[in-house]
């Protein structure tokens, strides 16, 4: 690189050499870093940020370092200077950056879009400087492994923090997040090869040995993780079995209440809290409504609801209720830890409760059903004919009809905080 050469924009003269660092990566600011602010970067030494490398050698190592950064929000490595923060600089820095484009581009997944710059100083001592971002993470190894950065070292990510990853993430579903503390021993082997069956019907070859951790990478509810094959939360969700359900995901759990009155604040009936894989939810919970509202195709009778010696409890269309409790169990932010989905069932209507996070989403765009879904994959499978359940497949819109048909009312739609509201009225 020429001597007057600058590779990296900044703004404003930072308060901090940390705080430099900070502006470089994210880009936000358009001033030139020049090699004065990249030596008082090597003064500050390594951080959470910052790696130097005097060589690259060991290519399995310098890609595990690679994803750590990209994992840990963004940092560059420093190619030519020492642990003594020395420059020492570099033999042949067109080799290291050919090898570093390969190891971005071919080692990584998803693949890293690096910034490579080439900085030379007075007395001709290159170094290269790799700059990486967080846009594409969670990154993993060729391996298969998560790696994220602690200060200045870098360890391989547990489950919880490969959570915290995909939460984040602009481009990675959580629903395909791998489970590192399941395996696929835990998963109800019938439930997926009778799913298959279904799904390829007259085409279905029974497999030698069926191999149920390949069938479920090939339908994407699992995923390489070092050296073994684990399910994806979506897949354990669907197909794990209900006790390794209950204890590697206990945010999936429903809270369900029958109160005896309108409000919260009313004696309560029955209070119940369902646990383990969706089918096992849904049952339970349509059980437990069935216990205390009938659920009718068409509005029945008046006639019908007059002759009761007692009060009849109140009736609510099936369809209604049903996609509900889709709608609890498959768009419900898994991410969000502390929250359980709850149904308030009362003498008048019912409350579905669900953890999930708004992303810009507005009450009229749910009611037109213009929203993306939280969980696409967990969604199709769950609503498909072959997975056997049959809930209803229309979505909030048709929820809307139904409802309107059976009590001449809209459902009460609402937003807040990190929750939906759903509010289903009875006749």
């Amino acid at each position: 690189m020429a001597r007057g050469r600058k590779f990296r924009p900044a703004r404003r003269i930072p308060d901090s050499e940390r705080s430099l660092f900070e502006q470089k990566l994210t880009g936000r600011y358009s001033r030139m870093l020049d090699r004065t602010d990249l030596l008082s970067l090597i003064r500050g030494g390594e951080d959470t940020h910052l790696e130097f490398k005097i060589r690259l050698v060991n290519t399995e190592k310098i890609t595990a370092e690679i994803v750590a950064l990209a994992n840990s929000s963004g940092g560059a490595i420093l190619f030519g200077v020492n642990d003594q923060r020395r420059v020492e600089g570099l033999d042949d820095p067109e080799q290291v950056e050919e090898q570093l484009i390969e190891i971005c581009r071919n080692q990584i997944k998803p693949p890293i879009l690096p910034r490579i710059d080439k900085v030379s100083f007075d007395n001709g001592t290159r170094i290269i400087v790799l700059q990486v971002d967080e846009r594409r993470a969670p990154h993993q190894t060729p391996d298969h492994r998560y790696f994220i950065r602690i200060g200045s070292q870098k360890r391989e990510a547990d489950g919880a923090e490969i959570a915290a990853l995909f939460a984040r993430s602009r481009v990675a579903a959580i629903e395909d997040m791998p489970l590192v503390e399941a395996a696929i021993e835990d998963v109800d082997e019938a439930l997926v090869w009778s799913y298959i069956r279904d799904l390829e019907g007259e085409a279905f070859r029974e497999p030698s040995g069926f191999p149920t951790a390949a069938a479920m990478r090939d339908l994407k509810l699992a995923a390489d993780y070092g050296a073994s094959i684990t399910p994806t939360l979506a897949g354990f969700l669907l197909f794990g079995r209900s006790a390794p359900v209950e204890k590697v995901l206990p945010q999936s759990h429903i809270m369900l209440t029958r109160f005896s009155g309108t409000d919260a604040n009313s004696p309560v009936v029955e209070r119940a809290e369902f646990a383990g894989n969706v089918t096992s939810l849904f049952d339970r919970s349509l059980q437990f409504i069935k216990r205390y509202a009938d659920l009718w195709d068409a509005r029945p009778p008046r006639a019908s609801q007059q002759t009761e010696p007692v009060r009849p409890r109140a009736n609510y269309p099936r369809d209604a209720v049903i996609e509900a409790m889709t709608n609890l169990l498959t768009h419900r932010d898994y991410s969000i830890i502390g929250l359980h989905s709850r149904v308030f069932v009362f003498d008048d209507r019912m409350e579905f409760i669900n953890p999930c996070r708004t992303n810009g989403a507005t009450k009229k765009s749910v009611e037109y059903g213009a929203t993306s879904q939280q969980n696409p994959r967990l969604h199709r499978i769950f609503t498909s004919v072959e997975y056997g359940i049959e809930p209803a497949r229309r979505g909030i819109p048709a929820l809307r009809r139904a409802h309107y048909a059976f009590t001449r009312r809209e459902p009460r739609i609402s937003l807040l905080g990190d929750e939906f509201r759903l509010e289903l009225y009875g006749v």
